[in-house]
């Protein structure tokens, strides 16, 4: 009897080593975003622990204490207004990030990507492992915490433009939701780790819930600098080889006319593949298109139809996704009591809902065409959802769905639509576009999130209501700001323009 290959090998060699490489900037691009926002989350976790219910913590012998009420708090957060202190964290930090978001894009498209991920990990890094050595150098200035989150807000800007042009550089338009979808999963599988890791050190050394992401994503940056390939350049050879192959030509391009592209580069180099009259390919210099070499300036990408809208559909729904973010385990602490911890771990039903919701959503409009109303079909669901979080915060299931109603339209734009957009026909080959694009609609979306945490901090002493009937208004704001699109989307689903698929 003739053996046969083993089915791991036959597996393994139906891959060509361009799809090798694919799937390994894939995974090494969420490695990166997941560390980016690992080290973001630990602040939420640890607020309970700055401020706690002293009368309920057994006082130690050895420890004069003046105060019963806040003798176990971290000053300055031992006064009345904390949450308001907090609130100031936050926004020193949102606001920074929201602020280095639009120049962000901007420096991500005329540097080195490998080196500018690098640097802004290694240095997000520094800053995380500066708040959490506050602990252990005996800081109790308000002002070293603020300096801290404003320079960590300034370098993770580096994180969200890079990595998206980098998956943009080698992935095409097809399934671009779905693929988006499960990849941008990396921002709930990071808040989740980031509590999980910060819940483990915050009632006996909350310093370590800080500097142990910060030695995370430090390493992941030196992982970076090691192995990313930004694009598909650095393999010339591997094309050249390609293209000579009349088989594999015949078969890509019969493969490639039926998925409508869906393994080609987002953002081709035409220098480096460049199809003949005839179908052949070549790769002569007098075929070298340098129409589009320049980067898009920031006035030229706001003018790209559909940037404007998203953008500020995403301010809201940002605003929304990082209260319940920063917000969250607080309020459960406080209304249900639980200990830091426990309210750390409960907080984290609402990041795995975002998962599903991302992947959900990137379904439902790959399916449909319709980006807008998928966004805007699950805000509306999502208004009603959140006052029944409110009244059932601490079931399983509607935290859950919470979660994914919440972050499936924030996690559709700030990916698939982005790649959309800074795809756009209009820029008519620009392959330049993509970073500057992802930043505006990111930085639009990131004075949201610094918004929602700062209310959040100023509303909650009137009551916690207060907070929700907020995070319900800025929901139906961020359906309104979507109404045109979806308008003209339903249009093309009833025959009067053409029908487009991700």
């Amino acid at each position: 009897m003739k053996s046969s290959l083993a089915p791991g090998i036959r597996l393994i060699t139906n891959f060509s080593r361009d799809s090798w490489y694919r799937g390994f900037i894939l995974i090494l691009t969420f490695l990166f975003y997941t560390a980016y926002h690992l080290s973001r989350k630990p602040i939420s976790i640890v607020k309970s622990e700055l401020h706690r219910n002293c009368s309920n913590v057994i006082q130690p012998k050895d420890i004069n204490i003046t105060n019963n009420v806040t003798w176990c708090d971290w000053p300055p957060f031992d006064q009345d207004n904390y949450q308001t202190l907090f609130g100031v964290l936050d926004n020193c930090f949102l606001v920074a990030y929201a602020i280095g978001m639009f120049f962000s894009g901007i420096f991500g498209e005329r540097l080195p990507l490998r080196y500018y991920l690098s640097i802004g990990m290694l240095m997000s890094g520094l800053f995380t492992c500066l708040f959490g050595l506050g602990f252990y150098w005996n800081i109790h200035s308000l002002g070293y915490y603020a300096f801290v989150q404003v320079m960590n807000g300034l370098v993770q800007t580096t994180g969200w433009p890079a990595v998206v042009a980098c998956v943009g550089n080698w992935f095409g338009k097809g399934k671009r939701g779905f693929i988006m979808g499960v990849w941008n999963s990396h921002t709930s599988v990071g808040n989740i780790l980031g509590s999980l890791i910060a819940g483990v050190f915050v009632s006996t050394a909350w310093g370590l819930s800080f500097i142990v992401p910060g030695i995370i994503i430090a390493c992941t940056g030196i992982l970076c600098f090691f192995f990313l390939v930004e694009t598909t350049h650095p393999f010339p050879s591997f094309h050249e080889k390609v293209c000579l192959s009349c088989l594999f030509v015949c078969q890509s391009g019969q493969e490639r006319s039926q998925e409508g592209g869906e393994t080609a580069p987002l953002l081709r180099d035409s220098s480096i593949v460049h199809p003949s009259i005839n179908g052949a390919v070549s790769t002569e210099p007098d075929v070298i298109v340098e129409e589009h070499s320049e980067a898009i300036s920031f006035l030229g990408a706001l003018r790209i139809p559909g940037v404007v809208e998203f953008s500020l559909c995403l301010l809201f729904a940002k605003l929304v996704s990082y209260t319940f973010l920063y917000w969250l385990p607080l309020y459960i602490s406080n209304v249900a009591h639980f200990e830091a911890k426990e309210a750390g771990d409960m907080s984290t039903l609402f990041d795995v809902g975002g998962i599903l919701g991302g992947i959900l959503a990137g379904l439902v409009s790959d399916y449909t065409g319709g980006r807008a109303s998928t966004c805007c079909v699950m805000l509306v669901v999502a208004a009603p959802m959140v006052t029944l979080t409110y009244t059932f915060s601490f079931c399983v299931g509607m935290l859950l769905l919470c979660g994914a109603l919440v972050n499936g339209p924030y996690a559709l734009i700030t990916t698939a639509v982005s790649a959309d957009l800074g795809t756009h026909e209009s820029l008519k080959g620009n392959a330049r576009a993509l970073s500057t694009v992802t930043a505006i609609i990111d930085g639009t979306g990131s004075i949201g999130a610094a918004l929602g945490p700062l209310l959040a901090g100023v509303i909650s002493p009137t009551g916690w209501n207060n907070v929700f009937y907020m995070l319900i208004s800025a929901d139906v704001l961020a359906c309104l700001f979507l109404s045109r699109l979806v308008y003209k989307e339903a249009q093309r689903w009833c025959g009067c323009g053409p029908r487009a698929r991700g």
